[in-house]
């Protein structure tokens, strides 16, 4: 059984809850509450890592995302993993309703600072891990939250490439490490992020009328001092927005520790057998992991 915190108040849009449910399960027909107290004794002097889906993504399919890739993490002893759900869907459009949607990715944040401060401080550690608009959620909960964070890896970040050094400049300063995980073939933030930042009248220096996502050519210059190379994933593979995190439970390979981005040109992981650009996301993010 997979871990989660959940700020939603629907299966499928609605609004932002009211206050942070701790439950567990691996699918929806599965999923029940956890005690407080049950999570506390798990997380007590382990080293956490949170992880969140991005926008159009509903509760089901979160849950059954962040259960896969959980099962592919190859994290160390003592280390616990768990999930964040967010109502990443409750506008309309897609994907088109990106416009909107920051405002619960940063809600969400506003709401998970406080309630990680009175819940996870007996844990050693606390790392975080995104895709997509879940970058607004992390970076916003690190702005809330009073502790360090150890490491935060931000995938297909659907994010301005200069958030780490514009709009969350301190929130990325009190993390150990900060990563990010960059693929120019993702389709959907070369489309519809540009066209979302133009509809929500979000226009910066970046001319013409949008800037750049974090997560298709990654972070603008200057790079924080914390900021952990390399993040580029070769042309070649093809990796697109949605193959960080799949829901597919099927037998995946297994990318073995160290994992990192490679040259540009390098061969597909494992051969490109079926679910490895999922394994290797997951990989990657356990080598990086404190």
């Amino acid at each position: 059984m997979t871990r989660f915190l959940d700020v939603r108040l629907q299966n499928v849009g609605g609004d932002l809850a009211p206050s942070v449910a701790i439950n567990q399960g691996v699918d929806l027909a599965s999923y029940t509450s956890l005690g407080k107290t049950q999570l506390l004794n798990d997380i007590a002097g382990q080293h956490v890592l949170i992880a969140t889906h991005g926008y159009n993504v509903d509760r089901a399919a979160g849950i059954a995302s962040l259960s896969n890739w959980a099962r592919q993490l190859q994290l160390p002893p003592q280390s616990v993993f768990v999930g964040l759900l967010w109502p990443g869907d409750s506008v309309w459009g897609h994907g088109l309703d990106y416009p909107e949607e920051p405002r619960f990715a940063n809600d969400a944040g506003d709401l998970l600072g406080p309630f990680l401060d009175d819940t996870f401080s007996n844990a050693a550690t606390l790392s975080f891990a995104s895709h997509s608009l879940g970058a607004r959620v992390v970076m916003r909960t690190l702005s809330k939250v009073s502790r360090r964070a150890r490491g935060a890896m931000l995938m297909a970040g659907a994010i301005d490439d200069d958030c780490l050094t514009n709009e969350f400049q301190a929130a990325a300063a009190r993390v150990d490490a900060i990563s990010v995980l960059a693929s120019r073939g993702d389709q959907v933030l070369s489309t519809l992020f540009p066209l979302g930042n133009f509809l929500g009248g979000i226009l910066t220096d970046g001319h013409p009328w949008f800037r750049g996502a974090l997560g298709l050519t990654g972070p603008a210059q200057p790079r924080p001092a914390n900021f952990q190379a390399p993040f580029q994933i070769p042309d070649n593979w093809n990796y697109n927005h949605c193959n960080y995190l799949e829901i597919d439970s099927a037998p995946t390979p297994v990318i073995p520790l160290p994992a990192s981005v490679p040259p540009n040109g390098s061969p597909k992981p494992a051969a490109g057998a079926a679910g490895w650009q999922s394994a290797w996301s997951a990989a990657v993010c356990s080598t990086r992991f404190p």
